[in-house]
């Protein structure tokens, strides 16, 4: 620069020509020029037609020596002048993952993504050879690409690298070589993470067999092990054993606790579920509170029904929620693979249909499937309608039991009792029917019609003279959980003119699992002047303390601790215990279930107040109860 200031004038502008006569676009503008000149002297001034012909072969030349300058200044339209900035671009990227490495494997560039893969960052990488992050195991195979890219050959190789944190990644690496007029300088790695794929498949399979909450495998998996189970035991001459469970009353740890509770709940039967289980066997949960168990060899029917009933016993164990022991049982349907032509979905379908007779029976138990049970799934579709279709006939009746003072022994109440008056089937008890209402829905219609129909009945008893008592109505869970049930009640007695303190409504002990509800609830009904009983009390795991609080009226001892009383000491023990307590509380006992002149002793000699069971009364019609009432 200073140079070009100490010149003069005259000698800069003698290099600027020079500058400019070096310039590529002068030398192609004076070819073309003196190309075109050419010509028009050949045209002008050549008349011979062999000369004119040699003229024009040397004006092309020109017009070809001046394109040829051209198309290398300016190749294919100026892609060379964007060279620089794609490689800007590449390096800065972090989509691909791009490493330079020279003619002896050292990195000389690379980009962010190869960065962030790697977890180094670029500074520390330059310099280095590639080779040290490389696992032992496909070091070789690096090699061999980076020799195979010295030769010219481009090569596509799966290779596992360490990330800097030590997390194993397998890439897989194209290996091309670079080349500078003409001479192989290094190679450019293009790289792919495999293992971002393999763990998105992983997860993908993961969520199409696997229950996402517990872990378990899901209805799919457990289809495909059963079909395979089947497959191999008959040709190893095995038996499978698969059981279909399903938790009676989840549904109200739910509407008690919230749906969370009721998933951690779901945690700590899956953990159970699992407990005991042999690698081959499997447990899946299906949807819901339902699971599934798989017993890839069992011997008999009787070493499977054996294990049911332990998971029973390791399911029905109390468990925690909110600081509040909680008591869930269960319902078991067993199928084995004693018929040979069956299939995977016919033996989940027949567990299915046992699992539905278990829950008829009672719950709390399992069945084994039994093939004249064949039918049963459309017979219960058929009686689910034809109960759908009885409340709209009102084809219900009312019995009632008579309860009976233990002191005096004249009835001091009655217990209603519904029943299905069929039209083809005759007098259907409440085991018939009240599982497939609960678990349809139709309980609750049921239930409003029980408690009017009792009401209407009692009030019609006391118009007609009889001494005014009690009557006792169940309430379904479904009922107890209607938020409006106490203003129902209000409605019903307004509506039968019965006064509310002959009106005795019976809850069961897992009612009584959402404190907040029970207590809001019972407050509700008391203050109509309606008394309030627990029914089948013993069986779950009601706190005292809470009995306590509760406004409850009376306690009704279950009827299987009273049916062994004279043979069984602990029941002794704990029905005496349970009067006491009760008359601690100021809370009256009725015992039920009294089926023999002992029992009634028993209850009498430990100051049991009431009674009710077979020993003195079955239940009846309303016309026997008003016979009995008559005849004192």
């Amino acid at each position: 620069m200073a140079e070009d200031i100490n010149k003069t004038p005259k000698a800069r502008l003698r290099q600027r020509k020079m500058t400019v006569l070096n310039e590529p676009w002068t030398m192609i503008a004076g070819i073309t020029a003196l190309a075109l000149l050419w010509l028009l002297i050949t045209f002008l001034v050549i008349h011979d037609a062999m000369y004119r012909w040699t003229s024009f072969t040397v004006a092309a030349l020109l017009l070809a020596t001046a394109l040829l300058l051209y198309l290398r200044r300016n190749p294919l339209g100026g892609i060379q002048k964007y060279h620089g900035a794609i490689a800007d671009a590449l390096l800065v990227s972090d989509a691909v993952p791009l490493t330079v490495l020279d003619s002896s494997g050292y990195v000389v560039e690379l980009n962010e993504a190869s960065s962030l893969m790697l977890g180094y960052q670029r500074f520390e990488l330059i310099g280095e050879p590639l080779i040290t992050l490389i696992d032992p195991g496909s070091r070789t195979t690096l090699k061999q690409a980076l020799e195979e890219a010295a030769q010219g050959s481009i090569t596509r190789n799966n290779v596992h690298i360490n990330h800097r944190s030590g997390f194993p990644l397998e890439l897989q690496i194209i290996c091309s070589p670079m080349q500078r007029d003409g001479i192989i300088i290094g190679s450019l790695l293009i790289c792919q993470d495999l293992s971002d794929r393999k763990r998105n498949v992983e997860r993908i399979r993961y969520m199409a067999y696997y229950d996402d909450m517990t872990g378990l495998p899901n209805r799919t998996l457990f289809q495909i092990k059963l079909t395979e189970s089947l497959a191999s035991a008959g040709e190893e001459g095995r038996l499978v054993g698969v059981c279909y469970l399903d938790l009676d009353g989840f549904k109200l740890v739910n509407a008690s606790f919230g749906r969370e509770f009721g998933d951690m709940l779901l945690l700590q039967v899956a953990e159970r579920a699992t407990r005991g289980l042999s690698e081959q066997d499997l447990v899946a949960r299906m949807e819901g509170d339902e699971f599934a168990f798989l017993f890839h060899s069992i011997s008999s029917e009787d070493e499977l029904m054996e294990k049911a009933n332990k998971l029973l016993k390791a399911i029905e164990e109390p468990y925690e929620l909110k600081g509040f022991p909680v008591h869930i049982t269960a319902s078991m349907g067993l199928v084995t693979s004693s018929q040979a032509l069956d299939d995977g979905y016919t033996m989940f379908k027949k567990a299915d249909i046992a699992l539905v007779k278990a829950k008829e029976n009672g719950k709390s138990d399992c069945k084994l499937y039994s093939e004249s049970w064949e039918n049963s799934s459309f017979e219960r579709l058929k009686l689910q309608h034809e109960l759908y279709q009885a409340i709209q006939r009102n084809e219900f009746v009312l019995h009632y039991q008579p309860q009976y003072d233990l002191g005096g022994g004249g009835i001091v109440g009655v217990e209603a009792l519904v029943r299905w008056n069929h039209p083809v089937r005759g007098l259907l008890s409440p085991g018939a029917f009240i599982p497939l209402a609960e678990e349809s829905g139709m309980i609750v219609q049921i239930g409003d019609w029980v408690l009017m129909e009792a009401c209407r009945q009692n009030k019609e008893w006391q118009d007609e003279g009889l001494p005014p008592m009690p009557v006792a109505v169940n309430l379904s869970i479904r009922q107890f959980m209607q938020h409006d049930l106490a203003a129902r009640i209000a409605e019903v007695l307004q509506l039968t003119g019965l006064e509310p303190q002959y009106l005795d409504l019976e809850i069961t002990e897992s009612m009584t699992i959402d404190v907040g509800h029970v207590t809001r609830c019972l407050l509700a009904i008391t203050e109509l002047g309606v008394g309030i009983s627990v029914d089948d009390f013993g069986t779950g795991y009601s706190s005292f303390h809470y009995l306590k609080n509760f406004p409850i009226d009376r306690l009704k001892i279950d009827r299987s601790f009273v049916r062994d009383i004279q043979q069984d000491p602990d029941d002794a023990e704990i029905v005496a215990a349970i009067i006491a307590m009760a008359h601690n509380l100021n809370i009256q006992v009725i015992a039920e279930g009294v089926e023999t002149e002992e029992q009634m002793e028993f209850l009498r000699r430990h100051q049991c107040d009431e009674m009710q069971g077979y020993f003195r009364s079955p239940p009846v019609s309303h016309d026997r109860i008003e016979r009995m009432l008559k005849a004192g």
